[in-house]
């Protein structure tokens, strides 16, 4: 038994990355270990700095909206509103909250890394070589989306605090205002994933950028639905600044994708061809000569046999 399984286990990988069902579920199962990994070791520094963090998310809100002195904003305002905490375990939880937003953001080159290692063996090899730029692009993007949702939460939290009736005081619970920032910027940032994904289907050959680029009609309105559900203000502004950065990176993806189809045209010319169409032919096919007449087949004089070449039986 124990050689059986060491056999077993020294078996060479498929250079094609196949591999069983049970493989597949092993390898999912322990490229998330990692990622989770990661993520609960970024979540513990969030712990370290959870203050610092607190007022870095809060600050830029308070300065439009807040109605104390001391939170950068003027009591004077019509409408304003203040951060408050409910309950007694109400400060543990925030801290929680904030800590595991903060591992996820920074934890973003480790489970991107994992994401393209568990899709990687599904691709050639030349193209497993791209998994550094994956990696490379991806976390920017991610970011980036992260970085544009923490600016515009600010301006939709003025827009919707503006529609409070005069003289009515504002409270917002702390636990609620973490949980629209950690929305946002997870729904901004794997949005800022899109190009990525679909520039990696057209270099696995799953789509073509002629396809891509027929699809941007539905791709436009798809986004702007998208948007306007996965925001979690669900206000015009937040859904548009949403979905006008994703339109452009889709058609910055359309493009990369032409271009790569361009290169493999040129590296394979025959790459358009169906295994099971028909080559053209190189020549004009030749003219086939005329066949010779047959001989007569009358019967001479004298000839006992019928037309049809058989004599009469007697």
């Amino acid at each position: 038994m124990l050689k059986s399984a060491r056999k077993q286990g020294n078996q060479p990988k498929d250079p094609e990355g196949r591999m069983p069902l049970v493989e597949h579920l092993r390898e999912l199962r322990n490229r998330l270990m990692k990622a989770v990994l990661a993520i609960l070791a970024v979540t513990v520094l969030g712990m370290v700095f959870y203050e610092q963090v607190a007022d870095f998310l809060t600050e830029p809100m308070l300065d439009r909206i807040g109605c104390e002195e001391g939170f950068g904003a003027s009591a004077t305002r019509e409408a304003c509103a203040n951060l408050t905490i409910n309950g007694l375990v109400g400060p543990f939880t925030v801290m929680l909250k904030i800590a595991l937003t903060v591992g996820v953001v920074l934890a973003s080159p480790i489970w991107l890394y994992q994401f393209w290692g568990f899709l990687a063996p599904g691709l050639h090899r030349h193209e497993k070589k791209y998994a550094g730029a994956f990696v490379c692009t991806g976390v920017p993007l991610f970011l980036a989306g992260a970085y544009i949702a923490y600016l515009i939460l600010p301006t939709a939290a003025e827009a919707l605090i503006g529609f409070t009736p005069q003289g009515t005081n504002n409270l917002i619970d702390l636990g609620d205002f973490v949980d629209i920032i950690a929305r946002l910027v997870l729904v901004f940032g794997l949005a800022f994933e899109l190009p990525l994904v679909l520039v990696m289907m057209n270099m696995g050959g799953l789509v073509t950028g002629r396809q891509m680029l027929g699809w941007w009609r539905i791709m436009v309105v798809c986004i702007t639905v998208f948007s306007a559900v996965a925001t979690p203000t669900g206000d015009p502004l937040t859904m548009g600044a949403l979905a006008a950065p994703i339109v452009l990176l889709y058609f910055g993806a359309v493009g990369v994708a032409l271009l790569n189809d361009r290169r493999r045209e040129r590296n394979d010319p025959y790459r358009g061809l169906d295994d099971d169409e028909a080559s053209e032919l190189e020549h004009a096919p030749e003219p086939v000569a005329a066949a010779a007449p047959l001989g007569d087949d009358t019967p001479e004089a004298g000839d006992d046999r019928r037309p049809d070449g058989y004599g009469d039986a007697t």
